[in-house]
């Protein structure tokens, strides 16, 4: 059914499916392996199962077709942040990897003609030679990996690749131990000086008084338009979060769950003070432009805003505020998780060392001291 065949000192398997027929590399020159590797082609043939040898994909074309998998099944903006890993590691190699202006020093690709040639050294190298020269933080690393290991798990389940081994060369890259989570988030007084130094800027500070007293993400804000801030609602209010398509673009929460967030009192009263702008789109918190605000021109507005005005703090310290706030005030961490659209492991990990003192009586049972002496008097 199958025959080896040598050339140039290579060895071949030849053999046909449906009569037609099939030559491939075994890569080797030496008859034992390559006959032993004859043998597992027989055995898939006579099963009716495929080779059992690697693919030879271009890694352009591999790449590609994980990206438009993902532009199917994931957000844009999930899709977005893994493909700016994908160009960080394998470089503008595909049409789906657009080019990206690194410093010259960042410019190292891993570089393989085929994917299947990709192997784990390589991987591990690229990762730890970031972490050296560029003192990536483990968590990144850990992202770099991750982004990767599903990179090809995808392609190997459901890409139609075979690597070598059938083994993913990613499984075998150790993780970086990461350090016990550290937030910042403001206390009351920093709060305030927050917020009032943003006096002149009506609608930033409407949008501090947002993250910090609603606990939003950066584009759950900007994707906030006039009917999804309810002042009629509940006491003071009712922000909504939720999926949302405006002028063909489509978005939604990056959980992909719509949540309602009470407006407290505090907040109440920043909103009533802001009045927003006319815009396309209705926008609560528009552009400069009258647009949507890009999420990434807002940063860069609102870090020369706060550099003006002397402060650091940036929206995710606000977010982590809102947390911290209600941590410290003894709410319940799955109450901060549904407000915040996290899990409640995700909420553990930021704020559960903050609730000591809420926790305190829950390690109370049996009799207190002084009862049981009473009660052995009495016996």
């Amino acid at each position: 059914m199958a025959s080896l065949k040598k050339r140039n000192g290579t060895y071949y398997a030849q053999y046909y499916i449906a009569g037609r027929q099939k030559r491939i590399t075994l890569q080797t020159d030496n008859y034992q392996i390559a006959k032993a590797k004859l043998s597992e082609i027989t055995s898939a043939l006579i099963q009716g199962t495929e080779s059992p040898l690697p693919t030879k994909t271009p890694t352009s074309q591999a790449l590609s077709n994980y990206i438009h998998h993902m532009q199917a099944a994931k957000t844009p903006g999930s899709v977005q942040r893994d493909v700016r890993i994908l160009r960080m590691v394998f470089g503008p190699i595909c049409p789906e990897i657009p080019a990206y202006k690194f410093p010259q020093e960042h410019r190292q690709y891993i570089s393989a003609a085929y994917f299947e040639q990709i192997t784990t050294a390589q991987l591990t190298e690229y990762i730890s030679a970031n972490v050296r020269k560029f003192g990536l933080a483990p968590r990144t690393a850990n992202r770099f990996r991750e982004v990767l290991n599903r990179l090809f798990n995808w392609s190997m389940k459901q890409g139609g690749i075979k690597m070598p081994c059938d083994r993913n060369p990613v499984a075998s890259v150790e993780r970086y131990r990461q350090k016990a989570s550290n937030i910042r988030f403001l206390t009351l007084n920093q709060i305030s000086e927050q917020l009032d130094a943003l006096e002149g800027f009506p609608q930033y500070q409407a949008m501090a008084a947002v993250y910090i007293y609603a606990g939003l993400r950066r584009e759950e804000a900007l994707w906030l338009q006039m009917e999804d801030i309810d002042l009629s609602a509940a006491k003071y209010g009712m922000l909504r979060i939720r999926a949302e398509t405006v002028n063909g673009e489509y978005w939604q929460p990056k959980t992909a769950k719509n949540r309602a967030v009470p407006i407290s009192s505090s907040l109440r009263a920043y909103l009533d003070n802001y009045c927003p702008r006319p815009s396309r789109g209705g926008w609560y918190f528009p552009s400069p432009r009258g647009l949507r605000y890009n999420p990434e021109n807002f940063s860069s507005d609102y870090a020369h805003i706060q550099k003006k005005i002397g402060l650091k703090w940036t929206c995710l310290d606000f977010r982590h505020t809102f947390g911290s706030q209600l941590a410290m005030k003894g709410e319940s961490l799955y109450k901060i998780s549904t407000l915040m659209g996290n899990s409640p492991e995700i909420c553990r990990t930021h704020y559960a060392a903050l609730i000591p003192e809420a926790l305190g009586d829950c390690v109370e049972f049996g009799y207190p001291k002084n009862i049981r002496q009473q009660q052995h008097s009495i016996g």
